[in-house]
C-alpha cells in the first residue's frame, strides 16, 4: 500500500487535468479510459470548472483524494459524460480541437 507521504507527493506533482479528465472520461490517476473500460467503477474525487473529476475506486481514489471514501456524489452516467464532451468539442474552433 502507498504511504501517506507518497500519496501527498504524488498529488503535489500532478499536472493539470486534460480535457478528457475534466469531462469525466478518464481516471485522473491511472488514465483508464472509461469509454474503453465501461465496467470500471469510478468515483467522484474532486471538481474542476464545476465538472466531476473521477478516479477508479480503490488505490486511484486514495491517491487522488487521500481517502477511499468518496464524497456523497454519484458520477454522471458514462453516456451523458461522453455526450457532453462531444458537444463541447464540436463548439471549439478547429485549431483548439
Amino acid at each position: 500500500m502507498y504511504s501517506p507521504d507518497a500519496i501527498s507527493s504524488r498529488r503535489r506533482g500532478r499536472p493539470e487535468p486534460t480535457e478528457e479528465m475534466i469531462a469525466g472520461l478518464v481516471c485522473i490517476v491511472c488514465r483508464t479510459d472509461y469509454r474503453r473500460a465501461p465496467d470500471t467503477d469510478a468515483m467522484v474525487v474532486s471538481h474542476h470548472s464545476d465538472k466531476q473529476l473521477l478516479a477508479c475506486e480503490g488505490v486511484c481514489a486514495r491517491m487522488a483524494g487521500g481517502s477511499v471514501i468518496s464524497p456523497d456524489e454519484t458520477p454522471l452516467p458514462l453516456a451523458e459524460r461522453v455526450h457532453r464532451y462531444e458537444t463541447e468539442r464540436q463548439r471549439l474552433p478547429d485549431h483548439q480541437k
